[in-house]
């Protein structure tokens, strides 16, 4: 393969080339930022070429020297909601336009080459930030303060949110890997949208430090790349407890998801490596609420599911219609205690004429936020104010408490969950616009994982209707990253969808 096709390469195979000094982490990002550079889908909020070379550089120095961390040198950008020093950070919003962090969140700080005087982490280089819902708000990608991003599968189609740049930019090919963010289906849905691989770690997995902050006991970081393989590889670099930063963090080793990986596929050899796992279907799943043409694409990965030797098992989660209001009750309240920190004082837009500081409160807040970020933040307040918290808040965490429960006894009868991401394919961008409950429909088989703080993933598993991709959604119990891992990695292997491109590459 010619240096002119690099971008067809994944994260595995780009850092086997960087490992074998094929070619250089510095032409492989040369490369790269050229694609970035001509790209028309609005997938980029910044770049800077010069600090993408500098840790391209200090990439192949590291390789120079013999060492071989299994994402050294390799390219990656990262959702806009993560704080980096070297870019600015604007959580799609006017309210942080411009703003530069004095340090890097824990998952890039992780991930990226480090800074000069300081031990790196697995050393991929950032391209830039990517575009994304405000504040991670919205299922379309088209709620960003700055430009709504495209779907390269159809550029009249959203890409799905909030991780949509993440998305669009792994499918066009701009990238080979990029960090999302899952709130309530973040990277799932949009991964599903575009067909790529993207997975939610369980809840705590993966530092929030640095992350800025939607909805505090929902948020969580995952990696968005073309295969389960490749996904496996950041998640092993990206998670592990963070106790001096984040407390929320899990106090549980970090895992080489990718080693296991590899060693259970080597293991399980022949016509049936899926042999014994059980996938739980829920019929709330796979109901009138889902378009024929996902329906149809669904059932038929399951198929080869089966053919691997895994085993179809009926399953429920009776509560799932409610994790609709119970997610829009708890969210918004979480989003808005912390967004109040954007107050125009001390960081972030501040209105330029005011006449005391309660009119800069207002003018400030009414300019940097936009109309869906004000409704949650609106909707918020209300749930939490006097006379209403023991009638909304409290009733939607009891209710919460029993969507995690429903797992769990669904988890006595199978190993996986699986169904849906999204009831349809890609929608045309702005035709929810005038209907916010009609983009938080689009949720409804990616919420209660997420309540539940279960990992999840969307694997790409066809197409429905316009040859727009379909995901196959899987939901694993606690902790069980690697059996999803595995498993989607198995299909993968039986099939080639993960590998599909649109025409449109940038």
């Amino acid at each position: 393969m010619s240096q002119q096709d690099l971008h067809e390469l994944g994260v595995a195979e780009l850092a086997a080339r960087l490992a074998a000094r094929d070619v250089s982490s510095v032409e492989v990002t040369q490369h790269f930022l050229a694609r970035v550079q001509a790209e028309q889908l609005g997938a980029f909020l910044a770049t800077n070429a010069d600090v993408s070379l500098a840790q391209a550089r200090a990439a192949d120095a590291r390789l120079a020297a013999g060492e071989r961390s299994p994402l050294l040198g390799v390219p990656l950008a990262h959702k806009d909601v993560f704080v980096t020093r070297d870019f600015p950070t604007t959580a799609g919003s006017k309210m942080l336009e411009n703003y530069r962090s004095p340090f890097d969140a824990t998952v890039v700080s992780r991930l990226g080459v480090g800074q000069p005087g300081t031990q790196g982490g697995a050393g991929m280089v950032t391209l830039g930030k990517l575009n994304c819902d405000e504040f991670a708000m919205g299922s379309g990608n088209d709620n960003s303060a700055y430009k709504p991003v495209q779907n390269p599968w159809d550029l009249s189609r959203v890409p799905g949110g909030s991780s949509g740049g993440s998305a669009a930019a792994v499918a066009a090919r701009l990238v080979p890997a990029a960090t999302g963010t899952d709130t309530g289906g973040s990277i799932r849905q949009p991964a599903s949208l575009t067909g790529i691989t993207g997975i939610k770690p369980t809840y705590g997995r993966c530092s929030r430090y640095g992350m800025v902050a939607f909805a505090s006991s929902l948020d969580q970081a995952g990696p968005m790349a073309r295969s389960a393989l490749d996904c496996a590889l950041l998640l092993s670099a990206m998670a592990g407890p963070d106790p001096d930063r984040d407390s929320t963090s899990l106090d549980l080793p970090a895992t080489d998801y990718a080693a296991d990986l590899i060693a259970a596929t080597a293991g399980r050899t022949g016509a049936a490596p899926l042999k014994g796992l059980r996938i739980g279907l829920p019929s709330q799943f796979f109901g009138a609420g889902c378009a024929p043409d996902v329906l149809a694409a669904v059932r038929g990965a399951l198929s080869e599911f089966e053919k691997l030797g895994a085993t179809l098992v009926d399953v429920s989660l009776p509560l799932t219609e409610l994790s609709i209001p119970v997610y829009y009750v708890i969210a918004p309240a979480e989003a808005s205690s912390n967004l109040s920190r954007f107050d125009g004082v001390r960081y972030g837009h501040r209105a330029a004429n005011y006449s005391d500081l309660t009119d800069m409160y207002k003018k400030s807040r009414s300019e940097g936020f936009g109309d869906e970020a004000t409704r949650r933040i609106m909707i918020g307040t209300y749930v939490l104010s006097h006379g209403y918290y023991d009638a909304y808040y409290l009733k939607a965490q009891k209710i919460r408490r029993l969507i995690a429960q429903d797992f769990q006894k669904a988890f006595s009868q199978c190993d996986i969950i699986a169904g849906p991401v999204s009831p349809t394919v890609a929608w045309k961008i702005g035709e929810k616009s005038d209907d916010p409950v009609a983009n938080y429909l689009a949720d409804i088989y990616t919420l209660s994982s997420s309540l539940a703080g279960l990992p999840g993933m969307s694997v790409p598993a066809g197409f429905g209707a316009g040859g727009l991709p379909v995901g196959l959604q899987l939901i694993g119990n606690y902790f069980k990253e690697g059996q999803l891992l595995g498993a989607a990695h198995q299909f993968q292997l039986a099939t080639d969808w993960h590998q599909k491109a649109p025409e449109v590459s940038a």
